[in-house]
């Protein structure tokens, strides 16, 4: 029976040498990029590069804080005159109630106290505003 013709072939094997090879590259490549990814990013408000607010059909409502701290609200016909943070939670809590997706922005200047915008916003938040923008300019 020596010439038979059927002569036994092993199984193929799968070379699994390069894939190693690539995982191991893969991983030197997240282990180095990883801790750049971690750093955070340098912002300085109010200038800073941010992407424009989607929602642009509505009018947004915006809350303004100068450098003394004195609020204003573009609605209404005395846009110009100071008013409280209790006047402005009611009457952004009325616009929220009438059209809930109108977007509302802050406009602070750059002296405010940090606690002063976040309190604002807190306030904004509670009057029904869903979430509330800040303002930036571009650098």
């Amino acid at each position: 029976m020596a010439g038979r013709g059927n002569k036994h072939r092993p199984m193929a094997d799968i070379n699994v040498v390069p894939y190693i090879d690539v995982m191991l590259v893969l991983l030197i490549i997240f282990m180095v990029t990883a801790p750049m990814l971690m750093q955070g990013v340098q912002v300085d408000l109010p200038e800073a590069n941010a992407e424009p607010v989607d929602n642009q059909d509505s009018e947004p409502l915006i809350v303004s804080v100068n450098s003394t701290g004195q609020l204003f609200l573009n609605l209404g016909e005395q846009q110009e005159q100071a008013l409280s943070l209790a006047t402005i939670k009611q009457r952004v809590g009325v616009v929220m109630r009438r059209k809930p997706d109108t977007p509302v922005l802050v406009w602070g200047d750059r002296a405010v106290a940090y606690g002063e915008v976040v309190t604002l916003m807190a306030a904004l938040q509670e009057a029904g505003a869903p979430s509330v923008g800040l303002v930036t300019e571009n650098p």
